[in-house]
């Protein structure tokens, strides 16, 4: 659905995408996780031709580049800049778009009223979205990309500032898509979210590819070992280690173990591994 081959794209003597090549099949979640700075803004505005790359080339679902205005209503973005107008209400905003994307008549009052009871605003579709929460500001935001029935869908994450029930909402939307045949493209700094939703996960830093895979074939490759932390003989010990049930026996044979947990790696590690721990401001 989605191809990049070899994009390369520089600002200044900044290469923000260098040599990035994926292929997205229909159907996928695919996350895409980086640090700031790391490209994955980039790399989408490349995917949803907002801007061309240097060199390399985007191909949509085969039928070429997303420059294309026909390749291009292939796709919905929902942005992590809210893209909604705040004085017009939720409806007038997802009719607007959905108009920009050539939906007309009949057409388009059904796949407003789907996109709207979709994303559970239906009932408060004609109030302007100045008076929604910012939960229901990203749901409308998502209703706005998937009006046209998009079968590539890029969100960049779409759930930065919202409760925790407009949260669960969208994740549930987002797995009620790919169920359809959507194609998702999810950017986020949230590695639970990736866990949870993505089929496969790449991580990008300085504009590569450092890893791809499936998220538990990320955690054995890349997570490291699992950490025994236990409080024995009044001391709490913290041991990294391959085999758990092993180390447990040989704290338990030196002394009284008293409690202990097992943690075992997460994306999050592989990501810090790979990324560093290192703050990034930009």
């Amino acid at each position: 659905m989605l191809t990049l081959s070899n994009l390369k794209k520089s600002f200044g003597t900044i290469a923000a995408v260098d040599h990035l090549s994926l292929e997205i099949p229909k159907g996928e979640v695919f996350g895409l996780l980086g640090p700031n700075g790391a490209g994955k803004s980039t790399t989408v505005n490349l995917a949803v031709g907002l801007i061309v790359p240097d060199s390399g080339n985007v191909s949509i679902d085969g039928s070429g580049s997303p420059v294309d205005v026909s390749v291009r209503r292939k796709i919905g973005v929902a942005p992590q800049s809210l893209a909604i107008y705040e004085e017009m209400s939720g409806r007038e905003n997802v009719t607007f778009f959905a108009r920009l994307q050539g939906l007309r008549g009949r057409e388009l009052k059904k796949s407003v009223d789907w996109a709207m009871e979709f994303v559970g605003l239906a009932d408060r579709q004609h109030d302007r979205s100045n008076k929604y929460s910012g939960g229901m500001k990203r749901r409308l935001n998502l209703a706005v990309a998937i009006a046209h029935k998009p079968l590539l869908l890029l969100l960049d994450e779409p759930t930065v500032g919202v409760d925790p029930q407009s949260r669960n909402a969208i994740f549930d939307r987002i797995l009620m898509l790919r169920e359809e045949g959507c194609t998702i493209v999810y950017t986020t700094h949230y590695m639970e979210e990736a866990q949870r939703l993505c089929d496969r996960v790449g991580i990008i830093d300085g504009g590569r590819l450092l890893a791809l895979d499936a998220v538990e074939s990320l955690i054995a490759k890349h997570g490291g070992k699992r950490m025994v932390i236990a409080q024995t003989n009044g001391k709490r010990v913290e041991v990294a280690c391959d085999d758990p049930l092993a180390e447990l026996q040989r704290m338990q044979s030196e002394g009284e173990l008293e409690t202990f947990h097992v943690e075992r790696p997460s994306l999050e590690s592989v990501f810090l591994g790979l990324t560093g721990r290192s703050l990034r401001d930009e």
